[in-house]
């Protein structure tokens, strides 16, 4: 397969629009797959949401957590085979734990010790094992003494490690079973609707541009009137800033309400002022692109043909 027929392929799948559509918009942009996304949604043909991502890569999001504070790691492997391999996990676990004891950053947990040996050394050793790179690639942590710390993991490989994980920081009076379980709802969401942010004041306002933008196009390309455009650009735009935000979206547990509506139900209900302080959610191999190979290409090369 040609790479221009792979790209046609790519972004028709990503958009779900026509070949003859996906061909064009691929021609007008130099075969760039996001602002071919970009230029259909502006002429009305895609109706994705959000730019694409390529989520190629394998591996474990890990999480370690106690009464106040929660660690969240992501730790990259080539292939999902290794990501289920008992050494890798046993590793994942091990600097899960180092970095939510001494709250290290990136560079700093490298250069910190397992019985003696920098975890970077062990990080080679693991790679010379295995025999596949493997990259501690991001970590964040979350701390609340006012309230509870939740956590959630999807696709679980292992205890506390996944394909998806996601941490939660809720203040409120009284740390409880039902608080945890409700708190543990909201993380589940968060896993399946990927919020930007917490709320409108977080989103980034170049993203809300941006969008204004691709929106004001479309409607231009539909033939509508510049008076009628900023009427109807204001509805348009405040839909995709609560398709956006963790507290404007609908609730996946009850459609007819938000989760904003339901953090304050849940509160009156068990006669607590509960409040979410933030989120992280880290999905494996997100906005990493990868490489990909045509597999007759690399046959030929090779045999040296």
């Amino acid at each position: 397969m040609s790479n221009n027929l792979a790209k046609v392929k790519e972004l028709r799948e990503l958009t779900g629009a026509g070949i003859q559509d996906c061909k064009t918009a691929l021609s007008e942009n130099n075969f760039d797959i996001e602002k071919s996304i970009e230029y259909l949604r502006k002429k009305g043909i895609s109706k994705a949401a959000k730019k694409s991502s390529r989520d190629a890569a394998e591996g474990l999001t890990v999480i370690a957590i106690n009464n106040a504070k929660a660690c969240i790691l992501e730790i990259n492997s080539e292939t999902d085979f290794v990501a289920k391999n008992n050494e890798f996990i046993n590793f994942c676990s091990e600097i899960s734990k180092i970095a939510l004891t001494n709250n290290f950053n990136l560079e700093t947990l490298l250069n910190a010790k397992i019985n003696n040996d920098l975890i970077k050394d062990k990080l080679v050793n693991l790679i010379a094992k295995i025999g596949e790179n493997i990259k501690i690639r991001r970590l964040a942590y979350l701390e609340n003494s006012k309230g509870v710390i939740a956590n959630y993991i999807h696709n679980q490989q292992s205890e506390n490690m996944g394909k998806i994980g996601v941490l939660i920081s809720i203040d409120c009076e009284n740390k409880n079973k039902t608080v945890l379980d409700f708190s543990r709802k909201v993380c589940m969401h968060i896993a399946a609707m990927s919020p930007m942010s917490l709320s409108e004041k977080d989103l980034s306002v170049s993203f809300v541009n941006k969008e204004k933008e691709i929106l004001k196009e479309e409607l231009k390309n539909q033939g509508k009137k510049n008076d009628m455009i900023d009427k109807i650009l204001v509805g348009k735009l405040k839909k995709v800033i609560s398709d956006n935000t963790l507290m404007g979206q609908k609730w996946i547990h009850n459609q007819d309400i938000t989760v904003e509506q339901a953090v304050v139900d849940f509160g009156k209900e068990i006669k607590q002022n509960l409040v979410i302080r933030s989120f992280i959610k880290y999905k494996v191999g997100e906005g990493i692109e990868v490489k990909k190979t045509d597999f007759n290409e690399e046959v030929k090369s090779l045999a040296g043909a």
